[in-house]
């Protein structure tokens, strides 16, 4: 993954400076150098998020710290 984080306001924020909620989304170091098949994954402490980077409102899948931990070990034992 690489090391840059992005922030995104989400848009349940409310106006008040006060209501605000961001995530940061990293991009993928396994991306292509066309910017073709790209991923983005956030991470808060219940949960990391992984989404198209092509489609940024587009749906995300949701997984438990410890259920990407095993996806990441078996991803790279392949």
């Amino acid at each position: 993954m690489s090391s840059e984080l992005v922030w995104f306001k989400s848009t349940y924020s409310g106006n008040a400076s006060g209501s605000c909620v961001e995530i940061a989304w990293r991009k993928s170091s396994h991306s292509g150098p066309d910017g073709g098949e790209c991923v983005e994954v956030a991470e808060t402490t219940s949960a990391v998020l992984v989404r198209d980077s092509k489609d940024k409102s587009g749906p995300h899948l949701t997984f438990t710290p410890a259920a990407w931990q095993s996806f990441l070990e078996f991803a790279y034992s392949v």
